[in-house]
């Protein structure tokens, strides 16, 4: 898709206009070239190049086994059909958690063998010295706090968070250490709406809420399961807007009958 002069790139700088003007911030997982190209197309203002391409691509339990390289993959597919929305790549399991000189080898890997705009991290103040490392870098960082899907064994279920007064107070100060680390923008998962709210009126850089109530600065969703190709995940967050799983079993359905009875190909359809 040839990038015409008068499209405007969504950038990190628009979010923050965003933000401060009220307007509220659209964003989609998407894993490949195709959709990529569909979702842009429409409008999306952020494209999420998500790890749970580990579950929805490669059919894994969690989003634990995907590896850097199959993360630029993923990547690289998605940017090829930009030409507007901001590109957020997740990092993956393993490639930031030890420690800094790592977590800035793999953002730099992602980048430069990507095209991507901007990366997120899971965590809070864990992971803090990485997210300056990446910053300082100059790599825009989005982060991730409340339900952090790469931690599912050491949280032991996908449970809403932060519902205790401690782990509230945790990601109030979580947020404001990764603004003041350079993130410009945070995804609130799976925490109460109330929380979501305060959280993003203390902050200056937007929201991105999944499971977070309607006052954070924008939401996201996996693509997936907004389309209703996965019928399996309705967590109560989630609203389908097309129900694929059903259309596509009944196309292919179709198809398959129209082969065995031979009325595909028909005579107009043959050279």
């Amino acid at each position: 898709m040839s990038i015409h002069k008068d499209v405007k790139k969504v950038t990190t700088h628009t979010l923050l206009k965003m933000k401060a003007n009220g307007e509220r911030i659209s964003m989609l997982t998407a894993y490949d070239f195709s959709f990529a190209r569909l979702f842009d197309a429409a409008g999306i203002d952020v494209v999420l190049v998500g790890d749970s391409a580990s579950n929805v691509m490669a059919g894994h339990e969690t989003t634990v086994p995907i590896t850097l390289d199959q993360m630029i993959y993923h990547a690289q597919c998605v940017v090829r059909g930009i030409s507007r929305a901001l590109v957020v790549v997740d990092m993956p399991f393993g490639s930031y958690q030890s420690n800094s000189d790592v977590a800035l080898a793999s953002a730099v890997k992602i980048m430069k063998e990507s095209g991507a705009h901007s990366l997120k991290l899971e965590g809070g103040e864990e992971i803090i010295d990485s997210i300056k490392r990446i910053v300082a870098a100059g790599i825009p960082v989005m982060g991730h706090l409340g339900l952090t899907p790469q931690s599912i064994y050491k949280f032991g279920t996908y449970t809403v968070r932060a519902k205790e007064e401690a782990e509230a107070a945790k990601l109030i100060s979580d947020a404001k250490l990764l603004q003041e680390a350079g993130c410009f923008a945070i995804v609130l998962e799976k925490i109460p709406a109330t929380l979501a709210k305060q959280v993003s009126e203390s902050l200056d850089i937007p929201t991105i809420g999944i499971g977070a109530g309607n006052h954070c600065d924008g939401q996201v969703l996996v693509m997936h399961d907004m389309l209703g190709i996965n019928n399996e995940f309705s967590p109560r967050f989630l609203r389908k807007y097309l129900n694929l799983q059903e259309q596509i079993t009944g196309a292919v359905q179709q198809y398959i009958g129209d082969v065995k009875s031979r009325d595909f190909p028909s005579e107009n359809e043959s050279y």
